[in-house]
């Protein structure tokens, strides 16, 4: 018997820059998960549901407005999550919501390895003059001790800053420039995995608001995940924005992503 998995919605993007959208993507990532499109089953054949139990408890009710009421909300959601021997799978959301989630973690399980995949490293020491941006929850969760070792993959837009960051912070930084999903390390555990949509080519995933060219293709992202072997004590999908999705293509993407990771905490749960 695997564990249950929470499914929390977390609609809030007051700390996105350039544009906002974000915040409505909870509801579009549902919509595809439990379409008649497609089935529930995974790529390793375990299915959401049969195999995989998946408890959507909902959107937390996020002000969207005050950071700090917010974090606590996501903090105590995914607190009760932990103590009620469940994994959380959260539903950004921009990318700040990682900050909270990843520091509730730690908490229980103490530094965690991440995989964080993204376009940018989200490194910056504030982003604007504002600390807690999406475009820093990396910078604000090795600050806070609340990891020991992270690994980005998919980076294409690592500036000077965000260099002598993640030389400051020991970020292992895969980027695209002639990547091979063979580089990317098997991790220890416990691990946490993030995904900014916007790691993957916008040909794949278009709805996002910072698009980059040149990015993963959704097969390399699965592959990764797949050969993953410790138990992955939550994660996170983030930055849909809705607004600039085409055919839905990114909110399916972002469902596909639940699905496989769900059924890869299912197949890792009683490893280390």
């Amino acid at each position: 018997m695997g564990p249950v998995i929470h499914l929390i919605g977390l609609p809030t993007d007051q700390n996105s820059s350039f544009a906002r959208g974000a915040a409505l993507a909870p509801p579009a990532i549902r919509t595809a998960l439990w379409s008649d499109r497609g089935n529930l089953s995974a790529q390793s054949g375990l299915e959401i549901g049969t195999d995989v139990m998946l408890k959507d408890l909902g959107d937390l009710p996020l002000s969207d407005v005050d950071c700090a009421a917010d974090d606590a909300l996501i903090l105590r959601a995914v607190t009760q999550s932990v103590e009620a021997d469940a994994i959380p799978l959260l539903l950004g959301g921009d990318h700040a919501v990682t900050y909270p989630i990843v520091a509730a973690l730690a908490a229980r399980h103490g530094p965690l390895n991440i995989l964080h995949f993204d376009a940018h490293p989200d490194l910056y020491a504030d982003f604007e003059g504002n600390p807690r941006s999406h475009a820093s929850p990396f910078a604000r969760i090795m600050e806070g001790g609340h990891a020991k070792h992270i690994v980005q993959v998919g980076i294409r837009t690592l500036n000077t800053h965000c260099r002598a960051q993640a030389d400051r912070y020991d970020v292992e930084i895969l980027p695209m420039l002639n990547f091979d999903a063979n580089m990317v390390p098997i991790l220890d555990g416990p691990l946490y995995i993030s995904v900014d949509l916007d790691g993957i080519d916008p040909s794949e995933a278009p709805g996002v608001a910072h698009p980059e060219p040149g990015g993963l293709t959704v097969r390399e992202v699965l592959s990764i995940i797949a050969k993953q072997r410790a138990r992955i004590v939550g994660a996170d999908i983030v930055e849909l924005n809705p607004a600039r999705d085409v055919n839905d293509i990114t909110a399916i993407v972002a469902a596909k992503l639940v699905r496989e990771i769900a059924a890869q905490m299912h197949q890792n749960y009683d490893h280390i």
